[in-house]
């Protein structure tokens, strides 16, 4: 699958019949620009809008609800997607991956992205390969300490598994504001690949430390809870509609446009991970990665325009 997505791929798309039935009426699988892709360290890069399974992808063993959330894993990689976010706490969500790339194939941009937790869960070793057992997979690509739980005890094993070539990269995640202090001094004093943090148009508290302190350190950073858990989007959608500038200051025809494009756009971001349940909704993520961005002087009229609303 190729890790490009341009105007052209999706005219080659189109015409070999690939776009399918599941495209949304009015979504055009066309952009105006190339997917915006941003580099990790020790090389390589991902494209910046992800795909989350929080609470979306806990659906059991429902055979229609696993075929839905099966055709929202296949759109998201017609698309040009690379990163999935998921966790042992997340219920069935690792399963449900496992269904969806059983039945998809594995598809060459997947970045794995897993999380392991307490101890209640087993120790670290156990609970990667019980993940990767549940994802069906050879190895991860990023294992995170959910939340910071027991990072100490984690962050040990992970760095040796890392060494051994048994992961790609290592990180940490926090969300809702929590933890930022002791997060920050995790990112000072160790050697950690990736952070996944709470940024949002209407919370933007990491912008003081956190996302300079990444920048500086080479650290990538996940932006977990883009919409603030759906809900931002949904009131904001319901209630107003797209100011007409900024169509013509970056291309935007949406609230996911806005709201997505705000977030990857700043230097420090790599990653947005909106969590779906529609195919609709991943096409509109997946737009919003592309060409063009905001620009900072935008994106300080889009924090405004929010703020008045």
């Amino acid at each position: 699958m190729s890790m490009r997505f341009s105007r052209r791929n999706a005219i080659k798309l189109l015409g070999a019949g690939m776009a399918g039935a599941w495209l949304a009426p009015n979504l055009s699988l066309a952009a105006p620009g190339e997917l915006l892709y941003k580099p990790v360290p020790g090389g390589g890069r991902l494209p910046v809008i992800g795909l989350g399974t929080w609470q979306t992808f806990n659906v059991g063993s429902d055979p229609k609800l696993l075929d839905a959330r099966t055709e929202v894993v296949r759109a998201f990689f017609e698309h040009g997607g690379g990163l999935v976010d998921s966790s042992p706490m997340y219920g069935s969500a690792p399963d449900v991956m496992g269904h969806a790339l059983e039945k998809l194939g594995k598809p060459d941009s997947l970045y794995a992205a897993e999380k392991v937790w307490s101890p209640a869960g087993g120790s670290t070793r156990e609970q990667v390969a019980e993940l990767a057992k549940r994802w069906g997979i050879e190895k991860f690509d990023l294992v995170q300490i959910h939340n910071l739980s027991d990072w100490r005890e984690h962050l040990e094993v992970l760095q040796q598994m890392k060494a051994n070539g048994e992961i790609a990269h290592v990180g940490i995640t926090t969300s809702h504001g929590r933890r930022h202090d002791e997060c920050e001094r995790i990112m000072r004093d160790h050697d950690i690949d990736f952070v996944q943090l709470t940024y949002n148009i209407t919370h933007r508290g990491v912008e003081d430390r956190l996302l300079p302190l990444a920048k500086e350190k080479g650290i990538a950073v996940i932006a977990n809870r883009p919409y603030d858990g759906g809900s931002l989007i949904k009131d904001i959608q319901r209630r107003h509609e797209v100011p007409d500038w900024a169509a013509e200051a970056f291309d935007c025809r949406n609230w996911a446009d806005f709201l997505l494009k705000f977030i990857v756009s700043h230097p420090a971001l790599t990653c947005a991970i909106p969590a779906t349940t529609k195919v609709e909704h991943v096409v509109e993520n997946m737009r919003a990665g592309h060409e063009p961005m905001p620009s900072q002087k935008t994106r300080e009229r889009m924090i405004r325009h929010v703020e008045s609303l």
